[in-house]
């Protein structure tokens, strides 16, 4: 495919002949694909992912360490624009298709040719030439939609001396479709994006607008509109909604921009409010968020992560590795939960981490909790299962796999080794 752009793809299955010959046989560049990476389990993929950026993964459902679902939902937390694709057996089918909210773009059957699979990347490669086509469709908002943005711009952009009451406001929200019943009471969030060209000059557009709400879709309620030179969107759900969506939809949408139009995209997301009549105040956060964020490239800035208590970066990162140190032998601690307990978005903490400590969340998690068993392993006469669980594993097999990955060799291998030299000591 000359001159066309090539798809990064990471491939993971933990059938070693099979994956090498996915690898070597198929003819990636033909197929409009670049190979960045194979893994022979779901933890490897991860990290994979989090290095490359891949626009798709090609793995297994049935990986050791962390199942395909599993791994479909921890990607899509660290890389939400990478497709993923499911290799699965047939008994498994129904399965995979529990990961369908996780960007899963199309689901292949074993045993399957190398033909076969050279057909369905041609498809692949299709949707997601459509996925970077619709995203990038020019128009402004129309239908419905303009209707919506036309309630919604006053009560964003203008401060009212004496606000309308609530009740009337929904009203006026629920004529226009904007609310769906009477029964519908959503809290809200803004968002204000701006579109930059690689040198930093402003790109936004009216059609930026229906991107944003395109994709906003995927994840939340929304509507938006142009004014000034930004895109402010009015997002809608309930605060687990926010909570578990906001922050992906925020890493989303600046991986789409550079990909689907070649430019940056930055964001200034406000906190949640409760009522119509708090959105002007709202969008004051998003402008001064979006505003505080301008030294950075691209990206989101949560006015949350504006606070005093969260300002300095390096220190937050301090203690962000204080508590990974206090809580690592927790089984489900993640970059998600982490940040919850600081209470900052994780696209922040995530960025914090990165550059103050220089390494990803999950690799340093990894480190300590090897440190801690390489301790426990040369220093206690406890069994693995229970020195897997007080490093947060609760599979053995796969504390070994990454002991030995980290330290050279497998934890009886070390214990035998140790013993062996304290013999030979002893002598």
């Amino acid at each position: 495919m000359a001159g066309a752009t090539l798809y990064t793809v990471i491939v993971a299955d933990d059938e070693d002949e099979l994956r090498e010959a996915v690898c070597t046989m198929i003819p990636w560049e033909e197929l409009g694909f670049r190979l960045a990476g194979s893994a022979g389990n779901g933890l490897d993929a991860l990290q994979l992912v989090e290095k490359y950026e891949p626009d798709l993964l090609l793995t297994d459902i049935r990986m050791p360490f962390i199942s395909g679902i599993e791994l479909a939902r921890q990607v899509r937390e660290v890389r939400p624009a990478t497709n993923i694709a499911f290799l699965s057996g047939y008994d498994d089918f129904a399965y995979a298709q529990q990961a369908i909210q996780y960007n899963i773009i199309s689901y292949m059957l074993k045993p399957l040719t190398i033909e076969g699979l050279g057909k369905e990347l041609r498809a692949i490669r299709q949707k997601i030439d459509a996925q970077y086509a619709l995203f990038r469709k020019s128009g402004p908002v129309g239908g419905e939609q303009k209707v919506r943005a036309a309630e919604v711009m006053p009560l964003v952009l203008d401060g009212y001396a004496e606000p309308e009451p609530e009740a009337q406001l929904e009203a006026y929200a629920r004529e226009v479709g904007l609310l769906r019943d009477v029964e519908d009471r959503p809290c809200y969030t803004v968002m204000v994006s701006t579109l930059l060209s690689r040198e930093g000059a402003n790109r936004t557009t009216p059609s930026f607008a229906a991107s944003i709400d395109r994709l906003a879709a995927k994840y939340l309620r929304s509507v938006s509109f142009f004014s000034g030179g930004k895109v402010v969107t009015v997002l809608l759900g309930n605060p687990s909604d926010f909570e578990e969506y906001l922050h992906i939809l925020a890493d989303e949408l600046p991986q789409m921009a550079r990909r689907a139009l070649d430019g940056r995209c930055r964001m200034g997301i406000s906190r949640m409010v409760r009522s119509l009549a708090s959105l002007h105040g709202a969008y004051r956060e998003a402008v001064e968020a979006l505003r505080q964020g301008e030294h950075s490239g691209e990206g989101a800035q949560f006015i949350r992560d504006l606070s005093p208590a969260v300002q300095g970066g390096e220190l937050l990162c301090q203690r962000a590795l204080e508590l990974l140190d206090q809580r690592y032998m927790d089984a489900d601690l993640s970059l998600v939960s982490l940040s919850g307990m600081l209470d900052v978005s994780p696209n922040h903490l995530s960025a914090c981490i990165k550059k103050y400590a220089g390494d990803t969340f999950i690799n340093i998690l990894i480190r300590r909790r090897m440190e801690a068993g390489r301790e426990l392993v040369t220093g206690t006469e406890l069994k693995l299962q229970e020195i897997s669980r007080r490093c947060g594993y609760t599979d053995q097999h796969y504390f070994s796999y990454c002991f030995k990955k980290y330290c050279g060799e497998s934890p009886n291998a070390m214990r035998r080794r140790l013993s062996a030299e304290r013999t030979g000591e002893g002598a």
